[in-house]
């Protein structure tokens, strides 16, 4: 399936802007909430796969390396940890660290508390999952003998040193770790391309690492390692790194869940979804509105609303919840849901809300003409949806989306690529645009990562618009809902 066109948020924007980041981040929070159960699991034990990974790459890089300075290790293993959540982000897998940034969709009343607390559950069973799955694979592949046993004796230590934390101190180090983590997710939805997105991870995360910060998920793969290696180590494992078994009897499970993992876990939550995701959350959310009432005459309104429309990204206007059909559903059924939900048409999804087509009663009309308009009880949604879709991205420009819906540039400027006027008028800029005649979709399906998201209408977008230029009509038609 092609796509016939996709509206950019800027032509020479090469990044987007922190209040960009902050629409961004709503979608982000929202789409977390929005998988089913299975995908959710299933993506999370990739992640947790993936975070487990690695800590075995950290592992093998810091074997060894005692000349050249404790700092330098770790800066060393901290970069190459951050191959586990770039792998995350630009793979695609649910971490629970991140995840807890879905905070913002329910503080902004778009997710149920117990929702999102489900959701949490979720990708921390995935990731647990995931993260056991590895433990199993490593001990199978006996790394722990890498090195004449160094590798193993190296992984021992590091799990057996995070149980020796106060519960307050595995607090704060879950706290610094997931502010950093949620940081280096944060500064990828100001990158378009996946490259850029990997770069700007890697020092928040070499800190983190370098730092000895407490990341849970990555626990639940090195702790349980640990625990492996100490309790099914053959003697002459023992007897190469000349240490002693009983040294290590510490590394229980007891001893992981309440010495670590349930203040760390408690810790990452704060970092990540309080002081990252509300942080941002009240400085764009709480504080901004306010800057754009205190004004003092007509112009200024404009002049304000402008500027802040400018920043308003396709995410913050679209329906969050729209209308999805089914290919599988009847012709019927359909035309029955569109008129409950007081639409004229709809997008037609998979079971991962990956975009099919599109259902318009101008669709259902041509079908019916096609037939003589005799009505085919067996008709199904995939027989009659256009599967040809104009589809935007949820970074998109709410301007450029209002101009590309408003005017064509080309008949507007018409002009050969050498920029040779093709045709002389007399008529005004604003009379030839009124004259205009365009065919454009009156709804397009708003798209994250292949996914609908949501949906945004010509009606939606005149709405928004109507409502920030002129803020005290727009008041008396109902039409400020929380701009």
């Amino acid at each position: 399936m092609s796509t016939v066109t996709s509206v950019k948020s800027e032509p020479n924007q090469t990044h987007l802007t922190p209040p960009q980041m902050m629409a961004v981040a709503e979608t982000f929070a929202v789409g977390k909430t929005s998988k089913p159960t299975a995908m959710t699991i299933l993506s999370a034990a990739m992640g947790g796969l993936f975070i487990g990974l690695a800590f075995v790459f950290y592992i093998t890089v810091t074997t060894g390396n005692g000349d050249i300075g404790w700092g330098v290790n770790k800066l060393i293993g901290g970069v190459v940890f951050s191959l586990g959540l770039i792998l995350v982000v630009v793979a695609g897998a649910e971490l629970f660290t991140s995840t807890v940034l879905s905070l913002i969709s329910y503080v902004r009343g778009e997710t149920p508390l117990g929702k999102m607390l489900g959701v949490w559950g979720k990708v921390y069973l995935g990731n647990f999952i995931g993260a056991i799955l590895l433990v199993a694979l490593v001990m199978a592949a006996q790394l722990y003998i890498n090195g004449n046993g160094a590798w193993g004796l190296n992984a021992l230590k590091i799990a057996q040193h995070k149980l020796h934390h106060e519960p307050l101190q595995a607090f704060a180090l879950g706290i610094l770790c997931n502010l950093m983590v949620c940081l280096a997710v944060w500064l990828t939805f100001s990158a378009k391309s996946n490259g850029a997105k990997a770069f700007l991870m890697v020092m928040p995360v070499a800190l983190f690492v370098s730092s000895g910060f407490e990341h849970c998920i990555a626990n639940l793969f090195m702790v349980p390692l640990g625990i492996a290696i100490a309790s099914t180590a053959e003697p002459s494992f023992w007897a190469m790194v000349g240490a002693d078994p009983a040294a290590f009897a510490d590394l229980t499970w007891s001893n992981f869940l309440f010495a670590n993992l349930i203040p760390v876990t408690l810790g990452n939550i704060v970092g990540g979804g309080v002081v990252v995701g509300l942080g941002y959350h009240t400085i764009y959310r709480t504080f901004a509105p306010a800057a754009k009432v205190a004004v003092v005459s007509k112009e200024s309104v404009q002049q304000e609303a402008s500027v802040r429309i400018d920043d308003r990204l396709v995410s913050e206007v679209m329906n969050r919840e729209p209308l999805l059909l089914s290919p599988s559903l009847s012709l019927n059924d359909a035309m029955h849901a569109l008129q409950n939900a007081g639409v004229t048409g709809a997008p037609v999804v998979d079971q991962q809300q990956q975009l099919l087509g599109y259902l318009s009663h101008h669709d259902v009309l041509v079908e019916m003409w096609c037939r003589n308009f005799d009505n085919d009880d067996h008709l199904t949604v995939a027989q009659v949806m256009q599967t040809d879709v104009q589809r935007l991205n949820a970074s998109d420009s709410v301007l450029k989306l209002a101009q590309y819906l408003s005017v064509d540039e080309k008949e507007l400027f018409p002009v050969t690529s050498s920029g040779i006027a093709t045709s002389m008028t007399t008529a005004s800029l604003a009379e030839r645009a009124k004259q205009q005649r365009i065919a454009r979709p009156q709804m397009l399906p708003v798209m994250i990562n292949n996914r609908v998201v949501g949906t945004i209408s010509k009606n939606q977008i005149a709405s928004h618009l109507f409502a920030w230029t002129n803020p005290e009509q727009a008041k008396t038609l109902d039409l400020v809902k929380s701009a």
